[in-house]
């Protein structure tokens, strides 16, 4: 019995349009379903990913985590319940608003929906990006990642970890307390800071190609404020990224070549170089925070500290479709 992925989140939002921008426009996703108050965001075969509800609030609304089938569900369910958690099952309205099979729902103790589900639906119709991207790699890694903002670490894993079975990959002390936990190859699908706050930190979307996040970076240059932290590339999970402040008072992190880990065999360390090899100014820190962070950088650099690329089929070179030239030269060489 296993949460499998990260499957969707739910927004909230004061303007659905502005996010029919952010999330099509900017990030690439496909605008579906959209009306003057809601709205759903497609990245892959799934009909939708990301759910938006013009409710006048911010931050995420609930997060939806996939399991294999019903069977598992139930199972699920049931230790919850033993555990004394109140949840609720999931209408059937409700699960064809969120395009499952069926779910149940209940609230983690930070205060966190969180929804377990099994069959999601399929799209008959092919993703189409909402900008020139090449796609992002979701499939059995999920949707991505999400990162909470905690009060008490220990608090947060008892519950992730212990009840609901996310295992640990790693953790860093400086310059501030973080734990990564990883529910499949992903190196991690949840993670905590301990910042005094409860509240999403944020939510990580992986890209097929470096170029559409480096374009992506180009975008958000363009407009004041909408750069949450800048570009660099992570130690732990070896992403190359930048954070996005979203419409929603939480932020998008758009990576590209993210490490997967051997889940049988992989044992959780300690990360003593901080959070980034490179780059990645956090504005969300505080003066002293950015100070210390950007020293712990600068001593990964004099020690010499390396990661290598982590490639996979259509991140190395244009994906099939991209580019016409590049299919005929490829189907020629073969």
């Amino acid at each position: 019995m296993a949460i499998e992925a990260l499957g969707y989140i739910g927004v909230r939002a004061r303007s659905a349009a502005d996010w029919a921008a952010f999330g099509g426009n900017f990030l690439g996703m496909q605008v579906v379903d959209a009306s003057r108050r809601t709205l759903a965001l497609r990245m892959d075969d799934r009909k939708q990913r990301v759910l938006v509800s013009e409710d006048g609030g911010e931050g995420v609304a609930f997060f939806g985590w996939e399991v294999a089938d019903a069977a598992t569900l139930d199972r699920f369910a049931a230790r919850l319940e033993a555990a004394g958690i109140a949840l609720t099952r999931g209408t059937r309205a409700l699960a064809d608003e969120r395009r499952v099979r069926d779910l149940v729902a209940f609230d983690d103790p930070l205060g966190n929906r969180l929804e377990i589900f099994h069959g999601a639906e399929i799209a008959s119709e092919p993703f189409t990006p909402g900008r020139a991207i090449s796609g992002f790699r979701t499939g059995p890694l999920g949707m991505g990642h999400a990162v909470l903002h905690v009060r008490n670490v220990e608090e947060a894993m008892a519950f992730y970890r212990d009840l609901l079975g996310f295992r640990l990959s790693d953790y860093l002390l400086r310059p501030f307390r973080a734990y990564f936990l990883h529910a499949n190859p992903r190196h991690h699908s949840i993670a905590f800071i301990e910042t005094g706050r409860v509240a999403t930190h944020h939510v990580m979307v992986e890209c097929y190609m470096l170029d559409d996040v480096g374009q992506g970076y180009d975008l958000a240059l363009r407009e004041e404020g909408r750069i949450g932290v800048t570009l660099g590339r992570h130690i732990n999970d070896e992403v190359t990224s930048f954070y996005a402040n979203t419409p929603s008072g939480f932020m998008f992190e758009y990576g590209w070549g993210g490490r997967t880990l051997d889940t049988a065999t992989w044992q959780p360390h300690e990360v003593t170089w901080g959070p980034s090899l490179w780059g990645h100014d956090r504005m969300w820190l505080t003066p002293e925070g950015r100070a210390e962070a950007r020293e712990l950088r600068i001593g990964a650099a004099a020690s010499g500290l390396r990661r290598q690329l982590n490639v996979v089929d259509g991140n190395y070179r244009l994906a099939p479709g991209i580019c016409s030239w590049w299919d005929r030269a490829s189907a020629a060489a073969e």
